[in-house]
C-alpha cells in the first residue's frame, strides 16, 4: 500500500508540473498571437499597394509602352547611321542598319511607317550612290587593248578590276534584296527603290557603254586610216585587221554581259541596260561599214580582194553577232547581217566587172583619138590580173562559192563560148574545176587584150617586147615561179595555152627584132664586092641599132632565167650565120682594110648579144 500512495504521489507531482509547463506555453502563445495580428496590421496596406503595382506591370498598355520606348531607342541609333552613310571600306554595319529598318517597316504596324519609310529610302539611295560612285571609278581607269587578249575564251577581258569588284558584290547582294513592287506590291517604299535601282542601273551602261568605246576607238581609228589608203595588195591583211577588231568587239560585249549578269541591280532588266552599253559599239561598226562601202565603192577591183576577205570573215561572225548584239540586247537591226549581204553583191559583182576591165584594156583608141605609148614594161592589166588570180588560194572557199552562185562560165556575161560552159555541158563541176576554168577564161581574155595592145605600137620591134614581156610575166607568176599556189589551178589546157602564146610572142620578137640583121647576110651573087661591104655596114649598124633598143627596151627584166635561155636562142640564130658569111668572104678581097668593115669577131658578137639581156 505504501508502495503504490507514493507512486501516486509522485504520479501528482508530474501532473502539477505539467499543468504548469501549459500554462507557461498558453501564455506564450497568445503572446505571439498578439504579436501576428500586430504584424498582420502592419503588412496589409503594403500587400495592397503591392498587389496593384503587379496588376498595372502585367497590362498590355505597359509592355506596349515599354516596346515602343525601345524601338524609338532602335530606331534613333539606325537613323544615324542611314544619314551618316556607308563606309567604303565596310558597308557591313549600314547594309545591316538598312535591313532591320526595312523588316521594322514591314512587320510592326503603320504608326512607325512615315519616319521609317524616309530612311529605309534613303538608305536605298545612299547604297545605290556609293554603287554607281564605285562604278565610276573602275570606268575612269586606263581603257584596254581588247585585240590584246583575243583569242577569248581562253584569254579573259578584264572589264571591272577585281578589287572594285569585290567591293560591289555586297552592296548589290543587298540592294538586289529591298523590296521591289513586283515582290512587294505593298510595301510603301518599294516604287521608291524600284526607280532608284532602275536609274542606278542606267547610270551603270552609259559608263560601261562609254568606257567600252573608248577602248575600241584607238584600234578604230587606225583602221579608218588604214581604210583610206587601202591598195590591192594590202586588201586580205586589212580585211583580217577589220575582223580582228570586231571580234574583239564581240567579245568585249560578251564579257560585259557577263559582268553585267554579276553586278545588276536589276536583273529583269539587264536586257535593256546591255542594249544601252552596247549602243555605242554598234555605232562605231555601222560608221567603220559605211567607210568600208565608201572606199569599194570608188574602185570595186583595187579593193575587191579587201571585199572578198570582209565577206567571208564577216559572215563567219554571224552568229555570235546574232547572239550577243541581237538577242541579249533585243534588236531587231541586224548590220552585220546587212554588211555581209551587201559585199556579197560586191563580189559577185566583182568577176564579171573583172573580166570586162581586162577587156577594155585591148580596145585600142579611136583614130582621132591621142595615140598612147605602152612602152615595152609589163602592162598594169597584166599586173592587176596576176595580183588579182594570186589572192584565189587565200580564199579559195569563198571564191567558189561566189563563182557557183554566179554559174560556170557566167562570169563572161555570155560574150562567147567558155571553157567551163564546154567541158562540164553535162555534169556539175567542183570547186576545184571551177576555179580553174575562171582562170582559164581570165588568162585566154588577158593574152586576147595583150595581143591586141602590142598592135597599138607603131614600131614592130617594140611591140613584139611588149608582148614577150607580158605574156612572159604571166607564164612565170602563174606557171613556172608562182608565189603563191595559184599553179594548183592553171589547169592543162590553160598551160599550153600560156606556152603557145610565149612561143608566139618569141617568134614574134625575133621576127620583129633579128629578121633585118640576118637578112643582111643572105647572099647575094650580083651583089659583088661592094655589096659584101654593104652587108657587113648593114649587119653591124643594125646590130648597133638593136643593142641601142635594147639598153632602153628591157627584155624579160623579171624572169633572169627567161633572158639566159633568150640570149641562148638569140645567139644560136645569128652567130651561125654570121661565122658562115665571114668563112665565105674571108678568103675573098673584097676590102684592102676588111676591119674597116667586120667590126667585131663572132665571139665578140656573141658578147655583144648577150649584153642584151643582162
Amino acid at each position: 500500500m505504501d508502495d503504490e500512495a507514493a507512486d501516486i504521489q509522485l504520479l501528482d507531482q508530474y501532473l502539477h508540473k505539467t499543468s504548469q509547463i501549459s500554462t507557461r506555453m498558453t501564455s506564450i502563445l497568445k503572446k505571439f498571437d498578439d504579436r501576428l495580428k500586430h504584424l498582420e496590421k502592419s503588412i496589409l496596406p503594403l500587400h495592397t499597394s503591392t498587389h496593384a503595382l503587379t496588376r498595372i506591370s502585367d497590362s498590355n498598355t505597359l509592355q506596349s509602352i515599354d516596346k515602343v520606348a525601345s524601338n524609338q531607342q532602335d530606331t534613333a541609333a539606325e537613323e544615324a547611321v542611314i544619314l551618316r552613310g556607308p563606309r567604303s571600306n565596310d558597308p557591313g554595319p549600314y547594309i545591316d542598319a538598312l535591313e532591320r529598318l526595312n523588316a521594322t517597316l514591314a512587320f510592326r504596324g503603320d504608326r512607325f511607317n512615315q519616319d521609317t519609310t524616309q530612311l529605309v529610302e534613303t538608305g536605298a539611295k545612299k547604297l545605290s550612290q556609293m554603287y554607281t560612285k564605285l562604278v565610276a571609278e573602275a570606268c575612269s581607269g586606263s581603257p584596254i587593248d581588247p585585240i590584246s587578249h583575243l583569242p577569248s575564251p581562253p584569254n579573259p577581258f578584264p572589264t571591272i578590276p577585281p578589287q572594285i569588284l569585290k567591293s560591289l558584290q555586297p552592296l548589290v547582294s543587298a540592294l538586289r534584296r529591298l523590296p521591289l513592287p513586283a515582290t512587294h506590291p505593298s510595301h510603301p517604299v518599294a516604287p521608291q527603290i524600284y526607280n532608284t535601282l532602275k536609274e542606278a542601273q542606267r547610270g551603270y551602261g552609259e559608263m560601261r557603254g562609254t568606257w567600252a568605246k573608248k577602248s575600241l576607238e584607238q584600234d578604230y581609228r587606225q583602221l579608218l586610216g588604214q581604210i583610206e589608203t587601202a591598195s590591192s595588195a594590202n586588201g586580205l591583211d586589212l580585211a583580217r585587221d577589220v575582223g580582228q577588231w570586231v571580234e574583239a568587239l564581240l567579245a568585249l560585249a560578251q564579257a560585259e554581259h557577263e559582268t553585267l549578269e554579276r553586278v545588276a541591280l536589276l536583273p529583269s532588266s539587264i536586257q535593256s541596260t546591255f542594249a544601252a552599253a552596247s549602243a555605242p559599239l554598234v555605232t562605231m561598226f555601222s560608221s567603220l561599214l559605211s567607210t568600208i562601202q565608201a572606199t569599194i565603192k570608188k574602185s570595186l577591183l583595187t579593193h575587191v580582194w579587201f571585199a572578198f576577205g570582209l565577206w567571208g570573215i564577216l559572215g563567219n561572225l554571224q552568229p555570235v553577232w546574232d547572239d550577243v548584239m541581237r538577242q541579249r540586247t533585243g534588236r531587231k537591226e541586224n548590220e552585220l547581217s546587212e554588211a555581209v549581204h551587201a559585199l556579197r553583191g560586191v563580189c559577185l559583182r566583182s568577176f564579171p566587172e573583172f573580166i570586162m576591165d581586162i577587156k577594155q584594156a585591148g580596145i585600142p583608141p579611136p583614130p582621132n583619138a591621142k595615140q598612147i605609148e605602152l612602152g615595152t614594161a609589163v602592162a598594169d592589166v597584166t599586173k592587176m590580173t596576176v595580183a588579182f588570180l594570186n589572192q584565189i588560194p587565200d580564199l579559195q572557199g569563198t571564191i567558189s562559192a561566189a563563182l557557183r552562185t554566179l554559174g560556170d562560165g557566167n562570169w563572161k556575161m555570155g560574150d562567147g563560148p567558155s571553157v567551163g560552159k564546154m567541158a562540164s555541158a553535162e555534169s556539175e563541176v567542183d570547186d576545184h574545176t571551177l576555179l580553174e576554168h575562171f582562170c582559164h577564161d581570165v588568162v585566154v581574155t588577158l593574152t586576147t587584150s595583150l595581143t591586141s595592145l602590142s598592135k597599138i605600137q607603131r614600131r614592130a620591134s617594140l611591140s613584139s617586147i611588149f608582148l614577150l614581156n607580158n605574156v612572159s610575166h604571166l607564164r612565170t607568176k602563174l606557171i613556172l615561179e608562182p608565189t603563191t599556189p595559184i599553179d594548183e589551178f592553171i589547169s592543162s589546157n590553160t598551160q599550153n595555152h600560156l606556152n603557145a602564146q610565149y612561143r608566139v610572142a618569141k617568134a614574134a620578137y625575133f621576127e620583129a627584132n633579128f629578121t633585118v640583121l640576118l637578112s643582111s647576110l643572105n647572099e647575094d651573087k650580083k651583089a659583088g664586092k661592094s655589096g659584101t661591104k654593104e652587108k657587113f655596114a648593114t649587119f653591124f649598124d643594125t646590130l648597133e641599132e638593136i643593142a641601142e633598143r635594147h639598153r632602153f627596151a628591157r627584155v624579160l627584166g623579171d624572169d633572169a632565167n627567161g633572158r639566159d635561155g633568150l640570149a641562148d636562142d638569140v645567139v644560136r640564130l645569128v652567130i651561125p650565120a654570121l661565122q658562115r658569111f665571114m668563112q665565105k668572104h674571108k678568103d675573098k678581097e673584097f676590102s684592102k682594110n676588111p676591119q674597116k668593115y667586120i667590126k667585131a669577131t663572132p665571139e665578140e658578137v656573141e658578147t655583144q648579144i648577150r649584153n642584151f639581156y643582162r
